[in-house]
């Protein structure tokens, strides 16, 4: 049963967590089923699913998916931090640093097993928890859709840019301080610099630039072969963001990962075809009267 075809409404409580000084904003999205076969078989509490959001973000983006899926699941839709009303880090942050304030999280609230479902920057921290003995004990289900983490296929076009970049910085890099870092944030600032990077980039500032840059030069490919975990990669035919060579690529490097595309949707498949999406994940992440 779907919950976008009931009439039932969830419960949203809202939270916050605080991992080191960087305040984390989460909601506990539920439904209390009256009887058991409105849910599963027994009178167990729902399996938990945490849910993440994508690069610039948040968990309103993903709060749809949670009402949905909370016909089934306990659903935990989090903020990561630096986006929607959590705090930004006091300091640049690498994907080591948000798979940790996940874990630190999970901790806090004691959830013993769970599920995960991730969308784009979300799965690129979730390949990465992944890896990690930590996720083998605790996480079963896996949905990435529109994952990043996979090195892209650059154009000449892009190689210009970063050459021409390399060009303008070198003789700031070159003066001592303070003058330097006062010559780059001026560099940074003309719109000259500001059209040789992405648009995720161009409206950044500060530790959260520093984040994006850390974050988009890792990449996930040699780590691949150390997950395990059943994995749905859940995909957009017309991903132009990530687009879809990189989902095979994961699927050909996750020995237990599947491949789903969406036809006719972008980036966004829970939003461009939430009907067909949810269905899919519904019918994946649900639990079993066995456990795996």
């Amino acid at each position: 049963m779907s919950l976008s075809n009931s009439r039932v409404n969830p419960n949203i409580q809202n939270h916050y967590f605080d991992y080191n000084g960087t305040y984390l904003a989460w909601e506990h999205i539920s439904i209390a089923h009256s009887n058991s076969s409105t849910a599963s078989s027994s009178n167990d509490p729902l399996h938990p699913l945490i849910i993440l959001h994508g690069w610039g973000a948040s968990k309103k983006i993903m709060r749809p998916l949670g009402r949905t899926l909370a016909m089934h699941h306990d659903c935990y839709v989090i903020d990561l931090a630096g986006f929607g009303e959590s705090s930004k880090p006091p300091v640049a942050w690498r994907i080591n640093d948000y798979v940790e304030s996940i874990k630190a999280w999970v901790e806090h609230i004691g959830l013993d097993t769970f599920d995960i479902l991730a969308h784009s920057f979300g799965g690129r921290i979730t390949l990465k928890l992944l890896t990690q003995a930590w996720s083998k004990k605790h996480v079963k289900k896996v949905l990435i859709t529109g994952g990043a983490g996979m090195k892209p296929q650059r154009s000449t076009r892009f190689y210009a840019k970063k050459y021409i970049a390399k060009s303008l910085k070198m003789p700031f890099r070159l003066l001592p301080e303070p003058f330097k870092s006062r010559g780059l944030n001026w560099l940074r600032a003309t719109s000259a610099w500001k059209s040789l990077g992405s648009s995720d980039y161009a409206v950044l500032n500060g530790v959260m630039r520093e984040t994006f840059t850390l974050s988009v030069e890792e990449y996930l490919e040699p780590t691949l072969a150390n997950i395990s975990h059943s994995v749905l990669l859940l995909w957009g035919k017309n991903d132009d963001a990530t687009p879809l060579y990189q989902a095979k690529r994961m699927e050909k490097g996750i020995s237990e990962a599947a491949l789903v595309v969406i036809n006719d949707c972008g980036h966004y498949a829970f939003l461009d075809k939430p009907k067909e999406f949810t269905a899919i994940a519904e019918a994946y992440l649900k639990p079993t009267d066995q456990e795996g």
